[in-house]
């Protein structure tokens, strides 16, 4: 049986904790910038911001806080180029982003913590299923808002005949509404996205690890339609879709802590009932694990 969830307040906090500012060195020298909700536990949740994002962003900061509340640790960071963490911003640079992550991932098991969850918003949910295509050694993924087909969204940002634009002057600057450029596009970082082929990579996913689709069903950046293709390609996966919620779950954030945090909950206590029962010699198959 699950525990109850604790109800998230309104400011998502858990009274009297101290939050540690953590920082992880990248395999590229880059110094990447955390906060760790230090729960008083060993487990530990890490949380991925989106595209030009932060950890500072709705929703990383007050799931993080709900993890903490419910008593386990959780880890919010900037990758690369992002926030505060060092590095250029590169548009694209999904495989770069999984590298990121393992680094944080391998920082604390070195601390001795235990990743339980990795949890990413809209690009870092495509960047924690790379990692667990990739590394295939964290057994709970929740994927919040990804974008299935990579392809897509490239017009909306970067205008029409972008293709023929960026072979013309080698990139794109984006702009803001007031025409300021808030950041580039090189030919090289538009190819690393249209090379990054979410299906094939969803396919390589391990039956073992436990994957979460949530998705607003009046999402205006990725449409909810992409939920569904991940569900068709990734084995062991639930679908969650949030009815009326936006790409950053505005007015949803209770609605998506609470199926955020029951999935991890379920997970963890399947797993700690199919540790008793192989100790108890009623289950051949060894446990996955997360160490």
């Amino acid at each position: 049986m699950t525990r109850p969830i604790q109800p998230a307040d309104e400011r998502f906090r858990a009274p009297g904790r101290q939050h540690q500012r953590a920082i992880v060195e990248n395999y590229h020298g880059e110094k990447l910038v955390g906060i760790l909700h230090d729960a008083g536990s060993t487990e530990l949740v890490i949380l991925c911001h989106g595209l030009q994002s932060s950890k500072e962003r709705i929703p990383m900061v007050n799931l993080a806080a709900a993890v903490e509340n419910n008593g386990i640790s959780a880890f919010r960071f900037d990758f690369a180029g992002n926030g505060e963490s060092e590095g250029l911003f590169r548009y694209g640079n999904y495989y770069r982003e999984a590298d990121d992550l393992r680094a944080v991932v391998q920082h604390f098991r070195k601390e001795k913590y235990i990743i339980t969850a990795i949890i990413g918003h809209s690009k870092g949910g495509n960047v924690a299923l790379l990692y667990a295509s990739k590394y295939k050694d964290v057994d709970i993924i929740v994927n919040i808002s990804g974008r299935f087909n990579l392809v897509k969204g490239i017009e909306g940002r970067l205008g029409k005949n972008f293709m023929q634009r960026i072979k013309r002057d080698g990139f794109i600057d984006v702009k803001n509404a007031r025409g300021k450029i808030i950041y580039r596009v090189t030919e090289e970082s538009l190819m690393d996205r249209l090379s990054t082929i979410t299906h094939s990579s969803c396919l390589l996913i391990p039956q073992t690890c436990r994957v979460l689709t949530v998705h607003g069903s009046k999402d205006p950046i990725v449409p909810a339609e992409d939920a569904l293709d991940f569900a068709n390609f990734i084995t062991n996966h639930e679908l969650h879709i949030i009815e009326g919620a936006d790409h950053e779950y505005t007015c949803h954030q209770n609605e998506l802590i609470h199926v955020v945090l029951e999935f991890i909950k379920v997970c963890r206590d399947r797993d700690r009932d199919e540790y008793k029962q192989a100790q108890l010699g009623t289950v051949d198959k060894p446990l996955p694990s997360r160490l």
